[in-house]
């Protein structure tokens, strides 16, 4: 592998918000808020910037609305259960720190995180990139080759997870 290589770091968000959230219980702001969401990202993306320095990172997010999933499947997602509303009453709050961090938000019409990812990385090695999708979903795995990697955040203590295996630079 070309040490050379630039690196980008494409964080699946969905799935960063929902375990910040859930990692996270009732902590709240004096106003009665909801901020486990928001804690977590914060954590999260420094430990993440901290321990895995990259050229380039961009949080990817789901469109409002339907993809083109439903419409080649209407049922698609049909027995997912609604975004807790405390993270839903975060997102906001958690898109402003993302551009406080200057962290830009990739959002397609039509497009989950997960067809916007898989898209960027096969750009990205085009262009000389190694790529870091930064997400727990194993789908992802998929996709994994020379230069495109999953990235998988700790999760209770387990520590970091790269496929394919690679040593976790130190700062």
């Amino acid at each position: 592998m070309n040490e050379a290589k630039k690196r980008l770091l494409l964080v699946d968000a969905p799935s960063y918000f929902y375990r910040a959230f859930h990692a996270i219980r009732e902590l709240r702001s004096p106003a009665g808020e909801p901020t486990n969401a928001i804690y977590g990202v914060v954590n999260m993306l420094r430990k993440l910037k901290q321990d895995f320095p990259s050229d380039y990172i961009a949080c990817v997010l789901d469109p409002k609305g339907k993809t083109f999933r439903d419409d080649i499947y209407p049922q698609y997602k049909a027995t997912r259960q609604a975004m807790p509303e405390d993270l839903v009453q975060a997102l906001p709050h958690v898109r402003r720190m993302l551009e406080a961090f200057r962290i830009p938000v990739l959002i397609c019409d039509g497009y989950e995180a997960d067809d916007i990812i898989g898209t960027l990385v096969r750009r990205a090695e085009k262009e000389g990139f190694k790529s870091f999708m930064v997400t727990p979903d194993k789908d992802f795995a998929q996709l994994v080759d020379e230069n495109t990697f999953l990235y998988k955040p700790s999760r209770m203590g387990d520590g970091v997870e790269v496929m394919p295996c690679l040593p976790i630079p130190t700062a």
